[in-house]
C-alpha cells in the first residue's frame, strides 16, 4: 500500500531535518496521489531533480522509486522549467526542495 503523497512529503521533511538538511514545498500538489518531484540544492549554483520512476511507484519493500531526471550540474531554473511544462500536463504535482550539498537527501535511484 502507498501513503498518501502529503503523508509521504510530510515524513520526507521530518528525515531531512533530523539528517540536517533544510528542505521545504515548493508547490503543494494532490493530497492523495500527486506526483512528487525532489528538487535536490547542492548550494553552489547546480542542483539535480529526482522524480518518480517509470512503471510502478514502489518497489517490494514499499519504498518510493526515483529517477534521476535532471543530472548535475544544472542550475535551478532548468528544474523549474521542466517543471513549469510538466504541471501544464499534470497540475496536481509536488515540487519538494532540499539543501543537501553532499547527495539525494537519502532518495534511493537504484543506480
Amino acid at each position: 500500500m502507498r501513503l498518501k503523497s502529503a503523508i509521504w512529503v510530510s515524513a520526507f521533511l521530518r528525515r531531512c531535518m533530523v539528517q540536517g538538511i533544510f528542505g521545504a514545498v515548493v508547490k503543494k500538489g494532490a493530497e492523495e496521489a500527486g506526483a512528487v518531484h525532489v528538487i535536490v540544492n547542492h548550494l553552489d549554483g547546480t542542483c539535480h531533480m529526482l522524480g518518480p520512476a517509470p512503471g510502478g511507484a514502489c518497489d517490494e519493500t514499499g519504498e518510493r522509486r526515483w529517477i534521476a531526471e535532471i543530472a548535475p550540474p544544472q542550475s535551478a531554473a532548468d528544474a523549474m522549467a521542466l517543471l513549469q511544462r510538466r504541471m501544464r500536463f499534470d497540475p496536481d504535482l509536488w515540487i519538494v526542495e532540499v539543501e543537501d550539498t553532499k547527495g539525494t537527501a537519502g532518495l534511493d535511484t537504484g543506480a
